[in-house]
């Protein structure tokens, strides 16, 4: 079990007993609390660079909740700070535009305790891997000053700890990260591309789920099919991923916000987050896709059994109810069954 974070938490809603009952249920859970009663008042705390995450409500004066989200997302230097937003039960709409403004997730009015403390854990969480991300960063720089050996150490031990962080969410995550590692490297080889391109996704792969680390652990270990606000909230794990990688001077972790960003757009433009098309994909990222889809065949899954390496390999080529050939770039597909008994091999030796 992970151990709970305690934080700095901005409260905000015009309702003072609201904005008092909540924050004693974060303050009994350890978190250090702030209130503001509107957008406003939120957007100057926020400026100082106190919050850690902003929980807030929805109908305010002066600036509302979805306003505040929009700025917030929309400022470089606070689009990092995780938001939750409060909303009725059944306002389905709030919930949908919150989201769609950038919250990273929302609970229910009046709030559950647990609920709330739960979704509160989960996004410090996060706020705490970004902390260690910048830290990293900062650390990368200084010694790209001193030594590149040095640095090269450094960017794969910042890759493998980030990496790992997944296992904390996931038992099965780590065989997975190993696997998808290896089909990169073999795609990217075979492929022709450089020594330096196939070393960096090599290292960089490992990271494409890396925003899953702010999924509430009710969705992204949910056993059945998601609805659709909670395929929302998953979904928002590529760009919660860019956001955490991004902004760093290491290749490494440039490929990695990459393929963070963009494993789940689709060649024929039907995925997410941006429908991007074709090859305005980066190329790290459409063999990510390539590689990803034929793990999550192989591998048990909570709406599917795993498949045989023959199995997968005809879903791959001919499609089935979730995957279509056409969603992959056709030439890695190619030389992907050109060498798919490799890719079977690299499963058999990297079973969790």
């Amino acid at each position: 079990m992970l151990v709970p974070l305690k934080g700095k938490v901005l409260v905000v809603d015009d309702d003072e007993t609201v904005r008092r009952v909540v924050a004693a249920i974060l303050e009994s859970r350890g978190h250090t609390v702030s209130l503001a009663c509107n957008g406003e008042e939120a957007m100057i705390v926020a400026r100082l660079g106190w919050p850690e995450v902003v929980l807030t409500d929805v109908v305010m004066p002066r600036m509302d909740g979805f306003e505040l989200v929009t700025r917030l997302k929309t400022d470089p230097a606070l689009a990092h700070i995780p938001v939750v937003v409060m909303t009725a039960l059944s306002d389905r709409t709030a919930r949908m535009r919150a989201l769609e403004a950038g919250a990273e997730d929302f609970v229910a009015k009046p709030v559950d305790e647990t609920e709330l403390a739960t979704r509160i854990g989960n996004y410090l969480r996060m706020h705490d891997y970004v902390v260690r991300v910048e830290d990293a960063n900062r650390i990368l720089a200084r010694e790209l000053r001193q030594s590149a050996d040095a640095l090269r150490g450094a960017n794969l031990e910042t890759i493998f700890a980030l990496s790992r962080a997944m296992e904390f969410k996931d038992v099965n995550t780590g065989g997975h990260i190993q696997r998808v590692s290896q089909y990169c490297c073999l795609l990217a080889d075979c492929i022709g591309q450089d020594e330096a391109f196939v070393e960096c996704i090599t290292q960089a792969s490992p990271m494409h789920d890396i925003g899953k680390v702010g999924v509430p652990d009710e969705i992204l270990l949910k056993p059945g099919p998601l609805d659709q606000d909670e395929w929302l909230v998953m979904r928002r794990h590529c760009e919660m991923g860019f956001q955490l990688l991004s902004g760093g001077s290491s290749a490494y972790l440039k490929m990695a916000a990459e393929i963070a960003l963009g494993h789940h757009e689709n060649w024929d433009g039907s995925g997410y987050p941006s429908g991007l098309e074709g090859e305005r994909i980066p190329l790290a990222a459409r063999i990510m896709a390539v590689c990803d889809r034929y793990d999550a065949l192989r591998a048990v899954r909570p709406y599917k059994r795993a498949y045989s390496h023959a199995e997968a390999l005809n879903v791959m080529l001919r499609g089935d109810a979730r995957t279509r050939p056409e969603q992959m770039d056709p030439r890695l597909l190619q030389v992907f069954e050109r060498n798919s008994l490799r890719f079977d091999e690299i499963f058999r030796l990297n079973q969790s």
